[in-house]
């Protein structure tokens, strides 16, 4: 099979596997017990892990806090704040109609605790105007978040200049990362970032671990925990470490500096598919993408029967999150797309051991399955 659905998730790096089999054996001690030498090794392994993940956005290793993944970095990120007693007097947010269900749902429970929630619509290209962001931020605002990178078409919003404005406004922000940190150039300090989501398992890293980074001052923002018992990670997220995910976190982080070549193979997989076929329009086409995500409609075909013709294709047709309740994609609803276009659509998303034969034999197949089925 040729995997080409790595937006979500990533086939394990061996480097990585590598360095967490120790930590599943030998090494097997718990960081916070630091009163012998396996304790002591765990949690020495949990802070290189924390400089590996640290050293790629730009931040302080002491900034980063461990989670589950993105998901629980998410909910950490807008109910702590929320919660936080400081901001008190702070109650509404302002995200966009095309987040990650994590953000949305997190948004929706704080709506259902008084919470008002601005929800920003996207133009056909699933870019967000961010003059109609100045406008809805007010003095009650208290946090902006807008994803870096969108996981279904790729499309990347200005994130350096969100901050900015956001910094000038005096308002906290958070961008889940998940599918951008490790592929684009991120320095939380330069692009004011206050708060960012991401998970291990979107850049051949492991499953079931993630962080949130929080910054600690310029300004030093203020979270209440979401987990409470034994006060780890400085109080903000309680529980015994998942080290052996830890380390592979790390490893991958350091690791991912090596993924350069997904654009020129995305490029040729579009631009092979729009000559061999009529009726293929690239969602998101006219905005800044990620290197390794292509959402393509095919004019006249149904996504969910093209995917079941191409059984040696491994791709999807909307956020792994969501596909399984067999809903059209939000986020192409969003971008203003019709219900054909919706189902016609197919997201093609790229890892660091796809090579060129197999985009060859994608473009070969998926331009055989189109066919087929409009002949049908």
């Amino acid at each position: 099979m040729i995997y080409l659905d790595h937006n979500a998730t990533t086939p394990l790096d061996p480097r990585v596997l590598d360095a967490m089999l120790p930590f599943l054996t030998d090494r097997f001690g718990n960081a916070a017990s630091r009163h012998h030498a396996l304790g002591c090794d765990a949690a020495t392994a949990v802070e290189t892990a924390r400089e590996q993940v640290a050293a790629v956005i730009g931040a302080d290793p002491r900034e980063i806090v461990w989670t589950s993944g993105a998901t629980e970095s998410d909910n950490l990120a807008l109910q702590g704040v929320a919660h936080a007693p400081a901001y008190a007097k702070k109650r509404h947010v302002v995200t966009v109609t095309t987040e990650h269900r994590a953000v949305l749902d997190a948004c929706e429970h704080l709506e259902g605790e008084g919470i008002d929630v601005t929800y920003l619509g996207v133009d056909r290209d699933g870019r967000l105007d961010l003059d109609r962001l100045a406008a809805a931020i007010t003095e009650r605002t208290l946090l902006v978040s807008v994803m870096h990178a969108n996981n279904e078409t790729g499309v990347l919003h200005p994130v350096a200049r969100i901050g900015a404005l956001c910094r000038e406004r005096g308002v906290l922000f958070h961008t889940d990362a998940t599918q951008s940190w490790g592929k684009e150039r991120i320095d939380v300090n330069a692009m004011h970032v206050d708060l960012l989501s991401a998970s291990a398992h979107k850049i051949h890293g492991p499953k079931g671990v993630g962080m949130l980074f929080v910054r600690r001052r310029g300004p030093r923002v203020r979270c209440e925990p979401l987990l409470h018992g034994g006060g780890h990670e400085r109080g903000l997220r309680s529980g015994t470490l998942n080290v052996p995910g830890i380390v592979g976190m790390g490893v991958a982080a350091a690791l991912a500096a090596e993924d350069g070549a997904a654009r020129a193979l995305r490029d040729r997989l579009e631009s092979a598919l729009q000559s061999r076929l009529d009726g293929v329009e690239v969602n998101g086409r006219r905005a800044e993408r990620l290197a390794n995500t292509t959402n393509l409609s095919f004019a006249g075909v149904d996504g969910a029967k093209l995917m079941k013709a191409m059984p040696a294709l491994a791709v999807s047709s909307s956020s792994a999150c969501t596909s399984a309740a067999l809903q059209p994609s939000y986020v192409l609803g969003a971008m203003g797309c019709d219900d054909a276009r919706i189902r016609g659509s197919v997201r093609f998303s790229l890892g660091r051991f796809n090579t060129a034969d197999e985009i060859e034999t994608a473009i070969e197949t998926v331009a055989a399955a189109v066919a087929a089925l409009r002949r049908g």
